[in-house]
């Protein structure tokens, strides 16, 4: 049962606000809601901090913008053989690993990972690779090819959603990825790598500190600033805060995979579910599955696969129950995922013959 930190009308407003507003100042927020001074409003996102009840802000991107080959997203699900770690350690050697989980499931070992990638078809032959090598028993890969929608909790909200509501009318947004119109230089992809993804901000001075350290790059702030700067302006990247529920380690962590017989009928239910409640949902099309990650109540979760059941639309659902706090666990520290940018031809492909070769030398120890 959730034990949750009481909060006032004027904390719900403050979280539902800045959620909704990433980008607004300190200044603006004294204007929109209760609180009198900014010091009182800092205080305040400090103590949700400390609660786990915020973090950020971090940035996405937009994968369309940033070079001139497509990029996409995979998400992919594993039934392992090995153990979770020795599994890991060979995701890990395909680089542009971004995130993995462990699977909460009471009859097989499950994981789930994201990939960034450059040649679908080549990340599916190094996972059916390590399947035919019984690293893995067998894997799902679903490539999303469209931005994600993220939209955290209104605290007035209900914590537990009817789905009364899945079929009204709705406008879908534009989730179309952006097109290259901007050439980037080793800063930017520099400073793009510490930017992205994750679930903690960094602050661009020590942005700085870590590519001298790291990197031996002499940036001066000024270049940092600049790229930063560029790629607001020219929307590589834009703020969002990661805003839960409840405290985070009482909190549901799961992803729901979708299907109907009609595409359309599909993004009105993306759209409408649990929509308006107090939960952080994202929701994004993989090949023809609708996807949505929920952080929410737990009673949220409870039967939800059951009332599922009586919709006689959705002809297929998966429901997969994360089980690490907090969610996902990003490459902070490695940023592979743009090593092999190529600021000559702005292109991003990654060197799939290599990331085989280790695998399979990997593969040729373990059995010595």
């Amino acid at each position: 049962m959730v034990q949750e930190y009481q909060l006032n009308d004027n904390e719900k407003e403050l979280l539902t606000f800045i959620g909704r507003h990433p980008n607004i100042s300190l200044k603006e927020l004294v204007n929109y809601t209760k609180y009198k001074r900014e010091s009182s409003i800092v205080r305040k996102i400090n103590q949700f901090r400390e609660q786990n009840l915020l973090r950020g802000p971090t940035f996405v991107f937009d994968h369309g913008k940033l070079c001139k080959n497509p990029l996409h997203k995979l998400f992919c699900v594993f039934e392992l053989r090995e153990d979770y770690e020795t599994v890991l350690e060979y995701l890990k050697l395909i680089e542009p690993l971004v995130w993995v989980y462990p699977v909460l499931s009471s009859h097989k070992e499950l994981m789930s990972a994201g990939f960034l990638s450059s040649d679908d078809a080549e990340v599916k032959l190094l996972l059916q690779l390590l399947k035919e090598s019984n690293v893995i028993t067998d894997f799902t890969a679903r490539v999303r090819c469209n931005l994600d929608v993220k939209e955290t909790p209104d605290f007035f909200g209900d914590p537990v959603p009817s789905l009364d509501n899945l079929f009204n009318p709705c406008e879908y947004p534009d989730t179309s990825f952006g097109q290259y119109d901007t050439a980037w230089n080793e800063c930017d992809i520099a400073t793009l790598s510490y930017l992205q993804g994750g679930y903690t901000d960094i602050r661009l001075i020590e942005i700085l500190k870590k590519e001298r350290n790291l990197h031996n790059r002499e940036w001066k702030y000024t270049q940092i600033k600049y790229s930063y700067e560029k790629m607001l302006k020219n929307r590589l990247i834009w703020k969002v805060y990661h805003i839960y529920p409840y405290q985070l380690d009482q909190c549901a962590d799961f992803y729901l995979f979708l299907k109907t017989g009609d595409i359309e009928l599909t993004h009105v239910i993306l759209y409408n579910f649990a929509r308006g409640a107090r939960v952080y949902r994202e929701y994004s099309f993989y090949d023809d599955w609708g996807l949505i990650g929920f952080i929410s109540h737990p009673h949220f979760v409870l039967g939800l696969m059951h009332k599922l059941d009586q919709i006689e639309e959705i002809t297929k659902k998966e429901l997969y129950h994360l089980r690490s706090v907090p969610p996902g666990m990003h490459y902070a520290g490695e940023y592979s995922e743009f090593k092999y940018y190529d600021v000559e031809t702005q292109k991003l492909e990654y060197p799939y013959r290599i990331f085989k070769e280790r695998i399979k030398e990997k593969i040729e120890n373990e059995m010595e």
